[in-house]
């Protein structure tokens, strides 16, 4: 019936079948020496509603090795030294795309700085995107030509366990382009203590578990894939790729423990032990299609199978006489089939452009379980549904983009079948003021389904008295964003002021409830009422108008409020904040990161942000080969707080401090090179199966 619905809005509203694009304004028609001429002689930002195009001046182009370092550059994107990736300054999820294919960093890395016209930088996302990124940048590059590229780089600390690496090698000829990448991130750490309390009355008696556990932890997440294009310009563009994600991790811990019932206090021992695996091959097809000169069909379909394997062993054990206290062993063996299926259009007109599309996800998990509570089977599936469309243009001084659209969420599991349907309108309007200066508002409803491990029905120990459970019952949350927005962007100075005000329906809160089945008490997952409010002020200012200083900076004073079903209210307020220097003079580079942690509401936890503390130096040779060295985590062990709220029925606190991080010094290497210019595919949608389901 959606489809037919579909078929009905595309044919009435245009008449044809069209692909879709990211922005209100026309595509681009610029020769190959009005290219030239914007990359030598300008860098520059355009503002529009939902995004802002940048170009890059000769100094930019002649210190950048690829288009990642290109990306750096930009006022709100920073280079995350732990994972070796760009991130956005303001936190949150980046999509990176090329020519509206999306991006593996190793892709970004294979571009030649000089074969980008420009990036797009979407801080409003496209309908398309606005549930799966808060933030998009679409590199745009110049024509296809034939070309190779290849590149390795790895990042290693010297006296712990920390590996980041990849290598990538492309070849383009004549309308075939072939890509092969891989990349791993392994953490190994011997030396992270954990304290955590529980305190609580149960009974008539009051309960206290004070433990300090010694863990020895890691994870190592490896990716393979292959790809293979064929592409006829203004015509059509086909891709099959084929990956594998191989991930496994585990935990080792050993404590020690003093746990009290009223007056009496007994000394425990404790084992923690977790192991988690998968290997899951992907494969992603693409065909778009153009349609004449203003209309394009796209098609993508992805599909995954695979099984993941998950044991939990917690023992607690009196340390006088060696008497069990309690035994949790757990085994999950979950096989996972996801698809997903989108098709999407655009028509162009004279003054604007409508883009609909609809896309469907479905992941069925059958689980094979055995936990405290004995062995069972379950299956569930989730279904997700979404169904939009948008109209973007400008008149006269104002951009606008306007869009409605429907989003169902079916989920199904052994105890319930959760339906729900939700409109997802959206609204982008945006006015120039004088001197590169902008006004933007932008309001958007969303709905969000819980995660698997939310929703699961699994039961693991914790302490004595507590257990962690999933909720069945778990409801999808409707979220309701609003922002007004001030941009300046000038030669030294790149800043946005943004007033935001978001209600969360339904917000998936973990807290502590009293536990029926063990007549105890469960960590577990309800609705609740949430809403948050504030000013943001994000962006970079260069001193010398160059890149010889960049200050970047993000500072967001928040107040938030969270409501919970049986009528209990929590308040916060606190000041986000995140700052970056950065300095390239001729062949040298300085990077320096650092952030003022605090706490912020998560679900029914305050939770104190990740510490940052991290200094890079680099030297380039001859534009190919780099090397670096640095300290991450200066003067500190990497460092994470949680402590409930007041009122909770269970006070709970745990600290954790990863030693082996403080001071931790690497060294790195990263050698690249291209040759003329990979054959880069318009792709208009980019999906993704669901992540592996654990608890």
């Amino acid at each position: 019936m959606l489809y037919r619905l579909y078929t009905s809005i595309v044919f009435l509203m245009v008449g044809v079948t069209p692909a879709l694009t990211f922005s209100q304004e026309k595509r681009d028609s610029l020769s190959t020496k009005e290219i030239q001429e914007v990359l030598i002689k300008s860098q520059r930002k355009k503002q529009f509603a939902d995004h802002a195009n940048y170009t890059f001046d000769k100094e930019a182009l002649e210190k950048a090795r690829h288009s990642k370092d290109l990306l750096t550059t930009l006022p709100e994107l920073q280079l995350d030294p732990i994972s070796n990736t760009v991130t956005s300054i303001k936190g949150g999820k980046v999509l990176f795309l090329i020519n509206g294919i999306e991006a593996s960093d190793n892709q970004i890395k294979s571009i030649a700085p000089t074969n980008v016209v420009r990036v797009e930088y979407f801080d409003i996302p496209p309908a398309r995107y606005s549930q799966r990124a808060d933030t998009v940048v679409n590199i745009i590059t110049k024509n296809p030509e034939v070309g190779y590229s290849y590149g390795a780089d790895v990042t290693s600390a010297l006296t712990t366990g920390f590996v980041n690496g990849s290598a990538y090698a492309g070849y383009t000829k004549g309308k075939n382009d072939f890509g092969l990448e891989y990349s791993i991130n392994l953490r190994d750490y011997d030396n992270r203590i954990v304290d955590k309390i529980y305190d609580y009355n149960l009974n008539g008696s009051h309960y206290n578990s004070t433990e300090r556990q010694k863990d020895h932890f890691g994870y190592t997440n490896q990716n393979i894939a292959l790809r293979y294009a064929n592409v006829v310009p203004g015509n059509y563009t086909f891709q099959a790729k084929g990956s594998v994600s191989m991930l496994s991790s585990f935990n080792k811990g050993l404590g020690q423990s003093i746990f009290t019932q009223d007056n009496l206090a007994e000394k425990h021992s404790t084992i923690h032990n977790s192991n988690s695996a998968y290997t899951a091959p992907t494969l992603d097809l693409y065909y778009s299609k153009n349609i004449g000169k203003k209309d394009e069909l796209s098609l993508n379909l992805i599909g995954s199978h695979y099984t993941t394997n998950s044991s939990q062993f917690d023992h607690e054990w009196r340390t006088s006489d060696n008497v069990d206290v309690f035994n949790n062993d757990m085994n999950l063996k979950a096989k996972q089939t996801g698809v997903v299926g989108e098709i999407a259009h655009t028509h162009q007109f004279e003054k604007g452009k409508l883009s609909s599309g609809y896309r469907i996800s479905n992941t069925s998990i059958s689980n094979d379980l055995v936990n405290l509570l004995g062995s069972s089977h379950y299956d569930v599936n989730y279904l997700e549904q979404y169904l939009y469309t948008e109209y973007s243009g400008k008149w006269n001084k104002l951009g606008y983009r306007v869009g409605i659209g429907v989003t169902n969420i079916h989920n199904k599991s052994a105890e319930t079948i959760q339906d729900d349907w939700a409109p997802t309108p959206k609204l982008v309007l945006s006015y120039d003021l004088k001197k590169n200066q902008s006004l933007r508002f932008t309001s958007s409803y969303t709905s969000n389904s819980p995660w698997a491990s939310a929703l699961s029905s699994n039961v693991t120990q914790i302490v004595p008295n507590i257990v962690q459970r999933g909720n069945p019952y778990l409801k999808s949350q409707h979220l309701f964003k609003n922002n007004f927005i001030y941009s300046y962007g000038g030669k030294k100075l790149d800043v946005n002021v943004n007033a935001f005000y978001n209600i969360v329906d339904k917000y998936f809160a973990q807290i502590f409830e009293t536990d029926a089945v063990t007549n105890g008490y469960a960590l577990t997952y309800q609705n609740a009422g949430f809403n948050e409010k504030g000013i943001q002020i994000s962006g970079s200012y260069k001193p010398f108008g160059t890149q010889v200083l960049v200050i970047k900076a993000f500072v967001q004073p928040v107040g938030m409020s969270l409501k919970l079903y049986d009528g209990r209210k929590f308040n916060n307020t606190f000041i986000r904040s995140n700052f970056a220097l950065t300095s390239q003079f001729k062949n040298f580079g300085i990077y320096y990161n650092f952030s003022l942690p605090v706490y912020q509401i998560n679900g029914a936890f305050l939770s104190l942000d990740e510490n940052q503390n991290n200094f890079l130096v680099s030297y380039n040779f001859k534009q190919n080969l780099q090397i670096y060295t640095g300290a991450y985590w200066l003067g500190m062990p990497s460092h994470y707080h949680n402590k409930t709220l007041e009122g909770s029925i269970v006070i709970n606190e745990r600290i954790s401090n990863i030693y082996n991080n403080k001071n931790m010094f690497v060294l790195g290497l990263s050698y690249n090179f291209s040759s003329g210019k990979k054959l880069q595919i318009q792709k208009k949608l980019n999906n993704s199966t669901a992540p592996a389901s654990t608890f």
